[in-house]
């Protein structure tokens, strides 16, 4: 007689969802009955036209996210249905952390030069080209559209926040309420990565070769209409001369303690989060465990939203803080966490929780350093500054892609575990910061 084995798969209690979602919404909802002073989002003395500035550019952004999240999630998807070995896969990844590295930290300073709305309206074109060009080709736009989507995905990082930050600047709005925009900003990411997987499950079905022109018409659509809303409703930045830049980037920024200090921070994080999209899905799948994936994935998310509701209830709550001693805290904390999912816990219940603290901690981390930003580094310069972290952060990931992928003189546990000695060392910059004291470059006595 034959003893039949039943295999589950694990997934997320559906109570874990709802409760991350209404932790969100009972977080903002009872905001403005608990701080020191009124959020930029309910405060009715601010002018209309900042709030239609706010929910313009949150619209665009926010399209711009589904765009990331659209080829992201159906990308993965993509390559094991064509049959794309480990190593293609590899290579793949090598190449796009190479395009990003050796092609994007310079969008970062041509944005500067030449103007955030031409360089944003970049970022469109190329998921449009992206997308008309898997319409037309199969296994060789795997290649090209990677390689294209990697450089957009440079140009969000950095792009939209500094227009958002030099345009709110131009239009002489309130300096206090950039911050709100920049929790805004990781709040509206995280949904629409969240919608955008929605989107492309919606789109593919069951058969991912009939759900490749859908999900082309998708990007394509959405693609026309950010370069329609760039080009009709951004107005562009004044010019700098090159020879200008240039001085201005070494005194600046290479002259200048405090932002080397943000720039590794920056980079430790990127670096982080890059190990551990990497790796998230084969530390849950390990020893042939079966785990249903996309219904951790919106988890996750869901938990960097409710981290970036915290950031306004630490800088503007009835115990506000500094923002040095929050990230201080914060990269301690995520790297404590990187360090528990290196040693390889072997119970799945225990990482995905420990992988929402991650993402918690992220949310509440990027809008902290974004506030850092803009009081230490010039508006002008704040592209190439930005690029510059992500460069650090592109040349490591690319190293650890090699040593592992062609090499594999180097574990999964290790990658992680070098990421969170980088967090650690993210905490320590904190600290020197604070020690050093402010002296930010502008309008710090406004934030």
């Amino acid at each position: 007689m034959g003893v039949v084995i039943e295999s589950s798969v694990w997934e997320p209690s559906p109570f874990l969802h709802i409760f991350i979602f209404l932790s969100c919404f009972v977080s903002i909802s009872v905001l403005p009955y608990s701080s020191n002073k009124p959020s930029s989002v309910f405060d009715i003395g601010l002018s209309s036209a900042f709030h239609c500035f706010q929910r313009n550019f949150l619209f665009i952004y926010s399209l711009a996210s589904v765009l990331e999240g659209l080829w992201s999630v159906f990308g993965e998807y993509e390559f094991v249905y064509y049959g794309f070995s480990k190593e293609q896969m590899v290579l793949l990844l090598c190449l796009g952390y190479a395009a990003a590295l050796f092609v994007g930290t310079f969008l970062g300073m041509l944005s500067d030069l030449i103007g955030r709305k031409k360089v944003c309206l970049v970022f469109f074109i190329l998921h449009l080209f992206v997308g008309i060009w898997k319409k037309i080709s199969v296994h060789p736009g795997v290649w090209v559209a990677n390689i294209c989507l990697s450089l957009a995905s440079s140009v969000f990082s950095y792009n939209f926040e500094t227009w958002v930050v030099v345009e709110h600047e131009k239009q002489g709005h309130r300096q206090d309420s950039l911050s709100d925009t920049f929790w805004l900003m990781t709040f509206f990411e995280s949904a629409s990565l969240i919608g955008s997987q929605i989107l492309t499950n919606w789109l593919v079905g069951s058969n991912v070769e009939k759900g490749i022109a859908p999900a082309s018409n998708a990007s394509i659509f959405m693609a026309l209409l950010g370069v329609i809303l760039v080009t009709r409703g951004w107005t562009e930045n004044p010019l700098m001369e090159f020879k200008e830049y240039k001085a201005s980037f070494f005194t600046h920024i290479f002259g200048d303690r405090r932002i080397w200090l943000l720039i590794w921070a920056q980079a430790c994080l990127q670096f982080s989060i890059a190990v551990f999209w990497i790796l998230w899905a084969p530390t849950l799948v390990a020893d042939g465990r079966e785990v249903h994936l996309g219904l951790i994935y919106p988890c996750l998310l869901g938990a960097r939203m409710l981290g970036s509701t915290v950031f306004p209830w630490l800088i503007s709550g009835p115990s506000s803080i500094r923002t040095e001693d929050c990230l201080l805290h914060a990269f301690i904390g995520l790297g404590f966490v990187l360090s528990i999912i290196a040693y390889d816990y072997q119970e799945i219940g225990v990482l995905v929780t420990l992988f929402c603290l991650f993402h918690a901690c992220v949310g509440l981390i990027l809008p902290s350093l974004a506030r850092l930003r803009t009081m230490h580094v010039p508006n002008e310069l704040r592209g190439g500054m930005v690029s510059l972290s992500l460069a650090l952060a592109n040349a490591a990931i690319l190293l650890f892609l090699l040593q592992r992928g062609y090499y594999h003189k180097i574990e999964n546990a290790a990658m992680m575990a070098f990421a969170a000695l980088g967090l650690f060392s993210a905490a320590a910059c904190m600290h020197l910061l604070k020690s050093w004291g402010k002296q930010p470059y502008q309008n710090s006595h406004k934030l």
